[in-house]
């Protein structure tokens, strides 16, 4: 009996047929980009702190905010890993790139001012007299957000990470 090749059929064939070779030949490009973009991100800012700071902290590969933000090189590097795959018509392309506007929104928003209101919190707690019942509180994380810097360098590493992953 023939096969009937339907007009979706024929669109798949073609996109594997046609897309470029990849490091990674059969597996989720998009998601190993994200992975790798965030990976990356994470291993950079004990060396950016160290440049900054003239300190060591090996603590800053496992936490939040710094330089540069992994949260921007993660949802970048996917939307532009999918645009590459996909195109950037493609409705998965516009779930991505709506997902890293925000995420890098709230990055520069919301979370650098959450951080900013935790230290000025921790120095108050500090000032207060010992016999105080919140005075032996533990600080409040204060390294949250993101400068609009930070958020930068991060996207830029994303679309780094994605154009090197997709080509050979």
């Amino acid at each position: 009996m023939d096969e009937v090749m339907t007009a979706s059929d024929a669109a798949v064939r073609h996109r594997l047929a046609s897309s470029q070779p990849s490091i990674f030949p059969s597996a989720n490009a998009p998601l190993l980009s994200a992975l790798l973009a965030c990976a990356l991100a994470q291993f950079l800012k004990p060396f950016t702190t160290w440049y900054k700071e003239k300190r060591w902290d090996s603590r800053r590969m496992l936490s939040s905010g710094g330089m540069p933000s992994s949260h921007s090189a993660t949802v970048t590097a996917l939307a532009v890993a999918i645009g590459i795959q996909e195109g950037s018509g493609s409705s998965a392309f516009a779930v991505a790139l709506v997902l890293a506007c925000v995420v890098m929104y709230d990055a520069t928003g919301v979370r650098l001012h959450a951080g900013r209101q935790a230290e000025l919190l921790n120095q108050i707690v500090c000032e207060l007299p010992p016999e105080h019942p919140v005075a032996n509180c533990r600080p409040l994380r204060d390294s949250l957000g993101h400068t609009p810097l930070q958020v930068v360098a991060g996207a830029f590493l994303g679309c780094l990470v994605a154009f090197l992953t997709s080509s050979s």
